[in-house]
């Protein structure tokens, strides 16, 4: 939504072209004066969508939509600028989640696995890849070898860097954990919470959790023990409200990438948080974290009792805020994306010569992708 509202703040005619389901939470982009159009995986009726709608910026977003239309852009209307937009670097998330399910250390990933294969490809081909955490930028500039020139970082972006009015320690409650439960290291981090509560209750007798996430499956609503004060409450209907009435969030994620929302979300609420060097990754500057950044779980379970019940370390967390979100300061952000892409639209066809690995790249492994696609195409076609 962000870049969305950036584009069309700069004076772009905007696109939103999806293969998904539309769903009945989706932002009215209508309204916002934002096109839809739906579109096919597979089908050659993309080519002829994107040479009628010759845009100037196609925008993919994370790298599996670049591999399905990226080959049909670059052939139905070439003079496009070819924009990745990570989100975050999916297969350093896939080789950590594999790690901690091997037993191991998720600093212990192999990162030369067969995602980063195809992720970095997407990446080198792309002329333009948004990486959203410096920690993956400086990875993939250093251990993937990708050149600066291709890269941008470009962090969540926020308003102002003041955080809004701070509800007062003694107006809040409770503890909270918010996140989709289909994303993996949310899962994750709620069993980690179901096996940390039962000493975090102890210590803190009239406290509850209350958990949020959207598509919460049964096996997490049965998780749900309001004799212990462990809630799963599902959807949230307004971020805003569970987190200005919380008095610390919890996120003991054990594996991820790219920044963490919810704990973004924490600060512009005033609301401290407990996480773990995975959850902080990307998002520490030599201001102490408003919170604590747990090494283990009996550190994890420590800080969160303290902050619960000590107004002062609470208070002093808060303090720590403005600092932290100078980081995601919109005006800057947004002026360093559109310097980038007018730089690329000024020669786009001089700045691919420059990158020959893309170029190459562009040239056969795509022609599989290419292949698969229309291989599914006419196999469609046949009508058994």
């Amino acid at each position: 939504m962000q870049l969305l509202m950036s584009f069309l703040a700069r004076g772009y005619q905007i696109n939103f072209a999806s293969p998904a389901d539309f769903s009945d939470h989706a932002v009215n982009l209508q309204a916002l004066g934002i096109d839809i159009t739906a579109i096919e995986l597979n089908s050659s009726s993309f080519d002829v969508f994107v040479a009628d709608l010759q845009p100037s910026v196609v925008l993919f977003d994370r790298f599996m939509m670049e591999e399905q239309f990226g080959w049909r852009v670059s052939n139905s209307w070439p003079q496009a600028i070819r924009v990745l937009n990570m989100e975050d670097l999916h297969s350093l998330r896939h080789a950590r989640h594999q790690a901690v399910k091997a037993g191991a250390n998720s600093e212990c990933a192999e990162l030369n696995n067969p995602m980063a294969h195809r992720e970095l490809a997407a990446i080198y081909r792309s002329d333009l890849t948004l990486v959203i955490s410096p920690f993956e930028y400086q990875l993939i500039h250093q251990h993937y070898q990708v050149p600066k020139s291709q890269l941008l970082m470009l962090p969540f972006m926020v308003e102002s860097t003041t955080h809004s009015p701070v509800v007062p320690f003694d107006q809040r409650q409770h503890f909270v954990s918010i996140g989709n439960f289909r994303h993996a290291p949310n899962w994750d981090a709620v069993l980690e919470l179901r096996q940390l509560w039962p000493q975090i209750r102890r210590q803190c007798p009239d406290a509850e959790l209350h958990i949020y996430g959207a598509y919460p499956p049964k096996k997490a609503t049965q998780l749900h023990q309001p004799a212990i004060g462990f809630l799963v409450k599902g959807w949230a209907q307004d971020v805003s409200e569970v987190m200005s009435q919380a008095r610390v969030l919890l996120a003991p994620l054990r594996f991820g990438a790219g920044l963490k929302g919810k704990l973004l979300d924490a600060m512009l609420y005033g609301l401290p948080s407990v996480t773990t060097t995975i959850g902080a990754e990307g998002m520490t500057t030599e201001t102490s974290w408003p919170g604590a950044i747990a090494a283990d779980e009996s550190s994890f379970i420590d800080a969160a009792v303290t902050l619960h019940h000590d107004q002062q370390v609470w208070q002093q967390a808060v303090s720590q805020i403005p600092d932290h979100l100078e980081l995601y300061h919109r005006p800057t952000l947004e002026r360093a994306l559109h310097r980038v892409v007018d730089e690329i639209a000024a020669d786009v066809d001089r700045l691919r010569q420059q990158h020959f690995v893309g170029a190459m790249l562009q040239h056969h492994t795509l022609k599989s992708t290419q292949y698969m696609s229309q291989w599914i195409e006419a196999k469609n076609r046949i009508k058994i």
